[in-house]
Formats: structure tokens, C-alpha cells, sequence
């Protein structure tokens, strides 16, 4: 898996700067060079977009350059003449980038085993409008979840993983039918405690989210706040990445701490845990959700 406000205040020509109008963002990285500011500025400017927000980041040691800038403009198409004209710049700068409508919220699909507390908290954020995603289908490994999922208002698919290589691709095989008949932007899993196939980390390279239980890669595997306990550790916490074939090594992007000390047992340990999680997964999803996040290799550079 984006300040010149002065610069293009005046937005489109006879339209005053707080007349509402559609709201896209644009992300973008290429080699760090001078002049990528100035020639996205003047772009958006000629197009008659007024910018809402802008920030930029150079990368030194790569040298490489990342932005993102949320833009209003009076036309109604999507984005689509911008996205047409832009193509031109971001040839000049070798730039991989994206344009994003506002106004289309991304289709989550949430896969699932048996804890909650993530999917919950993900489906509350989402009928509150904290976290701007419509989520169709929530899928598990196990059926249990299926009525926490209904009555926030999200269907349900109970789809067996099975316990070999041939049940695994059954199950990855209907995964990815449902993703495409549901029109999926991104999948989250909310503990979802099944290992995917390297070929499904690859197919969805930079659309999976996942929520680990610890600081990555400490106290891997099972019982981990057990192995906290057991090692005395005074902070506890967890991690929220991108999936890929590398186990638990994906991208990071969020993490979250909490401070613990000898009086907290395996069941404490594991409920300031759970709040961790719940915590780093909604941050994560919504920075991807709001087109905050740009790949750049092994790391994330997160516009907040």
C-alpha cells in the first residue's frame, strides 16, 4: 500500500475559495530533485485547484522524494481531467503517483477468527464516522464472530481454512472471489490467525493490513503475553503492517505502547494488550484509508 495554500488560494477563476466543492488527494514519490514542488504547484494551480493541505518529505539517504496534498476543485468528473493532465508532470519527475476521490469511501473486507475486540472496534469506528470506510463483508475462518458482524450492519462469509495446502488454496481462492465480487479496496486482518499463501501476499501487495500482538518481532508465536510475563518486560504494545510473503516483517505503520510493571499478570498483560491492538489497527486502517501512507521499501513515510 501524499505550504502552497498562499500560492493557489484563489482556486478556480469567479469561484470564492469557501464555496464547497470536491476534495481529492494526491500522493505522490519519485528521485529527489529541485523544481517537484513548484511544478505540482503550478500544475494544480493552472487546473484551477485550491489546496487544503500539503506535505512533502525528502528521503537523503535514498534520496527520494514523497508528497501528499489534498486538493478542492470546482469540477465534478471524479478527478478525472486532473488525473488526465497530471500524467505529463509526473513523466517529467519519474513520479509514481495516485489520485484519489474524496468522495469514494474504500470497500473493506475485515477477515476474522475468533477475537473480536479488533472487529468490534473497527465496525464502532465505522457507524460513528470516525473512520470514513464501508465494510460489505466481514469473512472468518471460524463462524463465531458472525453475529457481532450482523448487527453492526456488515454480512457475514464463514469460509474454512482447513489444515493443508489444498484447503488453503480453496479458501484463499473463495477470498479473492469475494474480494472482487464485492469490489474491495484493502483487507484488514483483525486477527485473523491464519497464515496466507506468498501469491495471495502478492496479489494484494500493499492491501493487507494486519495487527500483530507484540512489538515486531519480539515474543513471536503463541502465548505471547505469557512470554512477556515470563521476561519481566515493562512496556507492552502492538504492531499494525502491511502483509507480505515475509512473515510478520511487512512495512510498519503504526505502534502503540503501554507501560507495565511486575504487579500485571498474564490476563492484565493480555487486556492492556487487546487495547493496544484495537488502538494501532484503527490508526493504521484509517491513515490508509485517508491515502496517508506511501511505500518506500522495507518502511512507511505517513503523512499524519
Amino acid at each position: 500500500m501524499p505550504s502552497g495554500a498562499d500560492l493557489l488560494g484563489a482556486g478556480a477563476p469567479g469561484r470564492p475559495v469557501d464555496m464547497p466543492g470536491n476534495e481529492s488527494v494526491l500522493t505522490l514519490s519519485c528521485p529527489d530533485r529541485p523544481g517537484i514542488v513548484h511544478a505540482v504547484a503550478a500544475y494544480l494551480h493552472q487546473a484551477g485547484c485550491n489546496i487544503l493541505d500539503s506535505q512533502q518529505y525528502a528521503d537523503r539517504i535514498a534520496a527520494t522524494f514523497f508528497m501528499r496534498v489534498h486538493v478542492e476543485t470546482a469540477a465534478a468528473d471524479g478527478g478525472a481531467a486532473l488525473r488526465a493532465g497530471f500524467g505529463a508532470v509526473a513523466a517529467t519527475f519519474g513520479m509514481e503517483w495516485e489520485l484519489h476521490d474524496l468522495a469514494v469511501r474504500p470497500r473493506v473486507l475485515i477477515m476474522v477468527s475468533r477475537e473480536g475486540h479488533c472487529l468490534n472496534d473497527l465496525l464502532y469506528r465505522r457507524g460513528a464516522e470516525s473512520l470514513a470506510i464501508d465494510v460489505p463483508l466481514v469473512a472468518g475462518n471460524h463462524p463465531g464472530l458472525g453475529p457481532l458482524a450482523v448487527a453492526h450492519g456488515a454480512a457475514f462469509e464463514h469460509v474454512p481454512a482447513g489444515s493443508d495446502a489444498r484447503a488453503r488454496d480453496q479458501s484463499e481462492g473463495r477470498i479473492l472471489e469475494l474480494i472482487e465480487a464485492h469490489r474491495i479496496d484493502f483487507v484488514v486482518l483483525a486477527r485473523y490467525m491464519r497464515i496466507l499463501s506468498p501469491a495471495l501476499c502478492e496479489k494484494l501487495a500493499g492491501r493487507i493490513i494486519n495487527i500483530h500482538h507484540s512489538f515486531l518481532p519480539s515474543f513471536r508465536g503463541a502465548r505471547p503475553y505469557h512470554q512477556a510475563h515470563e521476561y519481566g518486560v515493562k512496556v507492552i504494545g502492538a504492531t499494525a503492517h502491511y502483509v507480505t510473503a515475509d512473515l510478520d516483517e511487512g512495512p510498519i505503520i503504526e505502534q502503540e505502547v503501554a507501560r507495565v510493571d511486575h504487579t500485571c499478570g498474564p490476563a492484565e498483560l493480555a487486556a492492556i494488550g487487546r487495547d493496544a491492538e484495537r488502538i494501532a489497527l484503527a490508526r493504521a486502517v484509517r491513515w490508509h484509508a485517508e491515502h496517508r501512507i506511501l511505500l518506500h521499501g522495507r518502511r512507511t513515510v505517513i503523512f499524519k
